[in-house]
């Protein structure tokens, strides 16, 4: 339960934007989640792989609890509508180190069996949110001009 405490605490530092604190030295430090870095760079470069990615989390998506995300669940939506709009072209003005950050949340999400498994109660999903914080923090401007362009998309006129 202690250790429940503590990763809800860090989420939520993490999930607070810091102008100047954007250091990889910041990262969540966990085999799981290099892994997912390491992972997400090829799923970058491969619009077929950010596809399967991309259903594979819209299908689990229903099945996670939203406690451990609060805040961050509407930028989680958002991940994956930018994964969706880069494999389609529709949205390319993502720098590649956010894209791989970004993918990288999501494979790490998507795994149950990352730092803490997912299964055990109250605890599962603690470590996906500490790294969805951190991934939002090192990304909010790309999410937001990202969001702000699909709010002008829907807003133009059809031709």
């Amino acid at each position: 339960m202690r250790r429940a405490r503590q990763l809800k605490s860090r989420a939520e530092r993490l999930s607070a934007p810091k102008k100047d604190d954007i250091s990889p030295k910041r990262a969540p430090r966990s085999p799981a989640f290099s892994q997912a870095l390491t992972n997400a760079r090829s799923y970058a470069k491969d619009p077929e792989r950010l596809r399967q990615l991309f259903k594979e989390a819209v299908k689990k998506a229903p099945t996670i609890p939203r406690d451990p995300f609060k805040d961050l669940w509407a930028y989680f939506q958002a991940m994956l509508r930018l994964i969706r709009a880069y494999y389609r072209r529709e949205y390319r003005n993502v720098p590649l180190q956010n894209l791989v950050m970004i993918v990288g949340a999501i494979i790490y999400i998507l795994n149950p069996f990352d730092l803490i498994p997912d299964w055990i109660a109250g605890l599962g999903f603690a470590d996906d949110a500490v790294v969805l914080a951190f991934a939002v923090r090192q990304t909010r401007q790309t999410l937001d001009d990202f969001m702000t362009w699909e709010i002008a998309s829907r807003d133009r006129p059809a031709l």
